[in-house]
């Protein structure tokens, strides 16, 4: 008798923690207060109209940077750091190729010269020659190593000084 009555006992301390145990897991798998918030986001994500470029573009060097930007597009479509990106209304979209496939970036993934770039880039001064896809793809690495633009605007201001002063023309660029 003292037997079933010591495993009486055992049994309910063995009931009695796993009531306990599936107690306190039922109330942890309960949401609390903080937690039971509902958000419900509705966008219309409307795709970004599609820029259709039928052969390779050539491309101009915004001057005093390693950005290239295509010329004949209204839309501003710019090759920077082996990247195409493209703004479009307040947002970043970026590719690996110039017909995309685009996808949307948040700002902070934006190099900081895309997004402080004057909005009067496209006005290229003398002597940027229009590159062809094919040689930028090729070569722009090697550009920005050896500091190629650099050389190349100082070739320019010698050649347009050289201009002026066999003109006659006001101040020069090395005045």
């Amino acid at each position: 008798m003292l037997q079933n009555l010591k495993k009486g006992l055992s049994m309910r301390k063995y009931l009695l923690s796993l009531i306990i145990t599936l107690a306190f897991a039922l109330a942890l798998s309960l949401p609390s207060k903080a937690s039971g918030e509902i958000n419900i986001n509705i966008g219309i994500n409307a795709p970004m109209p599609g820029v259709v470029i039928s052969s390779p573009p050539a491309l101009i060097v915004i001057p005093g940077t390693y950005i290239y930007f295509i010329p004949d597009l209204d839309d501003d479509i710019l090759f920077y750091h082996g990247y195409w990106y493209r703004p479009y209304k307040g947002r970043w979209h970026r590719a690996g190729g110039y017909n995309g496939p685009w996808v949307s970036i948040s700002v902070s993934r934006v190099p900081g010269v895309l997004i402080n770039l004057s909005p009067g880039f496209r006005e290229a001064p003398h002597g940027h020659e229009r590159i062809p896809w094919g040689q930028l793809k090729k070569s722009w690495k090697g550009w920005e190593e050896e500091k190629h633009w650099e050389k190349a605007e100082k070739k320019w201001h010698k050649e347009e000084n050289k201009e002026h002063k066999g003109k006659g023309k006001g101040k020069h660029w090395d005045d």
